[in-house]
């Protein structure tokens, strides 16, 4: 088990006018330019246009974070009821992953659409890059505090003592809680790093993107026990529902992909040749 470590930062970098510069803004920003980056390589790799990479940065940003937002905001609404100006409030931390998957996900396939790519192949330059993003992101989680997991009974975990923290409950602070974000960047780097083996192993565009959505749904359905959150039914939270759902169909679509005949050349990534 990890050692006790306590968490006295200040998720407040410095304070710029009116603005503030929050660690957890910092590292998102940081999740997503490295995203990008490699995501342009993949791209490159599997014979897209990197520029169709950048230009569809925008549009799957500012989507993901919107369905982000949203989801979050509808399902705590009871923390924006009163103060519904702060639900514009997104660099305070406060979004839904799925969210952000399911608004991310729709603008790559509509730029794909739009500029006639074929949505597999690109999918899967985009998935492959997004869950290092995503691991890089969680870093800002740790200092901000907002998806610490619940309290361990122990002497480990985190222990939250900077009064700015944005604990999911006050009777957090100052006791040893699961380190939820540290598990997750785990499971992200794990899938990173398994997803390379997917694309040499399984040549056929969409595996990559279906692997790695039936993946990182089952890590959201298995480390979820450690958040205290409000269960929706069978005894299991929203966000383990939704997981549900998306592995029966990831893996459902990945079946289909595979026993079909292939819509596109399968070309076999320079970077796992």
């Amino acid at each position: 088990m990890l050692p006790l470590i306590e968490i006295d930062i200040d998720p407040v970098i410095a304070h710029i006018g009116p603005f503030a510069l929050r660690w957890y803004s910092l590292m998102i920003m940081a999740g997503i330019y490295a995203g990008t980056i490699v995501a342009a390589r993949f791209a490159t790799d599997r014979g897209v246009d990197p520029d169709h990479v950048y230009s569809a940065a925008v549009w799957v940003v500012v989507a993901g974070i919107f369905g982000a937002r949203l989801v979050h905001v509808v399902d705590r609404w009871d923390l924006y009821r009163d103060q519904p100006l702060r639900v514009f409030a997104v660099h305070e931390g406060g979004i839904a992953i799925w969210g952000g998957l399911i608004g991310g996900g729709v603008a790559v396939w509509a730029y794909a659409r739009k500029n006639r790519l074929h949505f597999w192949t690109f999918a899967d330059a985009i998935s492959h890059a997004a869950i290092l993003g995503q691991g890089i992101g969680r870093i800002g989680c740790i200092v901000n505090g907002d998806v610490a997991g619940r309290p361990t009974g122990g002497e480990w975990g985190f222990v939250y003592v900077n009064p700015a923290a944005l604990l999911p409950r006050a009777s957090y602070f100052g006791v040893p809680t699961h380190p939820y974000p540290l598990y997750e960047m785990a499971w992200d780097l794990a899938l990173f790093a398994l997803l390379f083996l997917v694309a040499r192993s399984v040549r056929r565009p969409g595996a990559v993107f279906l692997t790695y959505t039936a993946v990182y749904s089952l890590a959201r359905l298995v480390l979820s026990v450690v958040r205290e959150e409000e269960v929706w039914a069978l005894g299991l939270q929203q966000a383990q529902l939704v997981s549900l759902a998306t592995i029966a169909l990831a893996v459902g679509l990945l079946w289909i992909r595979l026993r079909g005949a292939s819509d596109a050349p399968v070309v076999t990534p320079k970077h796992v040749a």
